[in-house]
C-alpha cells in the first residue's frame, strides 16, 4: 500500500507530519532549490510590499513532497503576514467555505492544499471572493430566497495542486501567479539533508548525504524520512554516525536501490516488462495487474519513473524504455 512506502511522496503519519514542520525553511533565503520560482517570487512580493498591497492569488502544481505547503509557508513569513491552512476535501458544504472566508483578516494567506478536489459549488463560490473580495449568500428557499453580499478583506489565496488538468479552467484563471514545483537535482537534495541533520543533531559525512539524495527521488519529503531511517540504523547497528557505509547498508535493508526505486516500482516496472512484453499497456490494466489504484499509479509512481527514465507514456498505453531493461539486467528480454 502507499501509505507504507518507506519512499512515499506523501506525508504519511503524524510524526512525519511533526519533522516535516521542523525541518521547514521559513524564508526565501533558507529554501534550498526551485531557484526560477524563487527568483519570480521575489520580484512578485517585493512590489506587492511596495504598493502596500497583498500579493495576488498564488497557485502552485507540481508532484507531491516538492515543498508546496512549505513555500506557502514562506510566502506568508515573507509578507509578515497570517496563514489558515485547509484543504479541498476538508470544505464539503458552502458553509464550511464561508465560515473560513469571513473570519480572515486583512492581509491574511489562506492555503487549500489540493483544491482540484474542491466540489463545483465551492468553486462558485470562491469566484467571487477571489475576484471581487465578496461573498454571496443564498438565503432562504424558492421563491423568497435572496442573495446576501458580504464584503470580504483582501486577502491572498494560495491554492496547491498534484492534478493541474483536474483545475477548471474558471478558478485556474483567477490566479494571479502560476508556478510549477519541479522534482529537484541531486545536489540540491544533498543541501537539503545536510540542513536537516544540522536541525535534527545528526553527525553524517558529506558522501553519506550523496548517498541518501541519490536514493531520495529527487524530493525532499523523501529525503528527510530517508534520513531519519538511517539514523535510527546509525545509532541501533553502529556508532551513531552516518558514515557513506552505514548510509549504503541502511538503504540496502529498506530496500531502495541507486535510482530511489523501492519494491512497488520494481513491481509496476517487472508487470510491464514481463507480462506485457515492454508494452504498451492501459492504465486500467495495469492497475489490475498491479493491485494499485489508477490514482495513485498516476500520480504518485510514473511521475518519478518517467523522470528517471524508466517509463513512458504513450496514447496506447505504458511502456517499460531501453534504460529500465538496462537497469533490470539481460533476465528481462523485449
Amino acid at each position: 500500500m502507499e501509505e507504507e512506502r518507506i519512499i512515499s511522496q506523501s506525508s504519511q503519519n503524524q510524526e512525519d507530519a511533526v519533522l516535516d514542520i521542523t525541518l521547514r525553511p521559513k524564508f526565501l533565503s533558507e529554501y534550498v532549490g526551485q531557484s526560477k520560482v524563487k527568483a519570480n517570487l521575489e520580484i512578485f512580493m517585493q512590489a506587492a510590499k511596495k504598493r502596500g498591497e497583498p500579493i495576488e492569488h498564488v497557485l502552485l502544481y507540481g508532484p507531491p513532497g516538492l515543498g508546496k505547503t512549505t513555500l506557502a509557508g514562506v510566502i506568508a513569513n515573507e509578507m509578515n503576514s497570517n496563514i489558515k491552512i485547509t484543504s479541498g476535501p476538508a470544505i464539503e458544504r458552502a458553509g464550511d467555505l464561508a465560515a473560513i472566508l469571513t473570519n480572515l483578516s486583512e492581509g491574511d494567506i489562506l492555503f487549500i492544499d489540493e483544491i482540484h478536489r474542491l466540489n463545483k459549488t465551492i468553486e462558485e463560490i470562491l469566484y467571487p471572493a477571489m475576484e471581487d473580495y465578496a461573498l454571496d449568500l443564498v438565503v432562504g428557499k424558492g421563491p423568497s430566497a435572496r442573495v446576501l453580499k458580504l464584503d470580504l478583506p483582501k486577502f491572498t489565496l494560495i491554492g496547491a495542486t498534484t492534478r493541474m488538468s483536474l483545475l477548471s479552467s474558471p478558478l485556474r484563471d483567477r490566479f494571479g501567479a502560476v508556478y510549477a514545483l519541479n522534482f529537484y537535482e541531486e545536489n540540491e537534495i544533498s543541501k537539503i539533508v545536510n540542513r536537516s541533520a544540522s536541525i535534527l543533531g545528526i553527525s553524517i559525512h558529506t558522501l553519506a548525504s550523496d548517498i541518501i539524495a541519490q536514493r531520495s527521488r529527487r524530493t525532499p519529503r523523501v529525503a528527510n524520512r530517508l534520513l531519519k531511517r538511517v539514523r535510527d540504523y546509525a545509532e541501533v547497528k553502529a556508532s551513531g554516525i552516518i558514515t557513506d557505509a552505514v548510509a549504503g547498508d541502511a538503504l540496502e535493508m529498506l530496500e531502495v536501490d541507486e535510482f530511489g526505486l523501492d519494491c512497488v516500482d520494481r513491481k509496476i516496472l517487472h508487470v510491464i516488462m514481463e507480462k506485457f512484453a515492454g508494452g504498451p499497456v492501459g492504465l486500467n490494466t495495469l492497475s489490475a495487474a498491479t493491485n494499485e489504484e489508477m490514482e495513485t499509479i498516476e500520480d504518485i509512481y510514473e511521475p518519478f519513473l518517467m523522470q528517471v527514465g524508466f517509463l513512458e507514456r504513450t496514447p496506447r498505453g505504458r511502456m517499460a524504455t531501453s534504460l529500465a531493461y538496462s537497469h533490470f539486467g539481460s533476465d528481462m528480454k523485449k
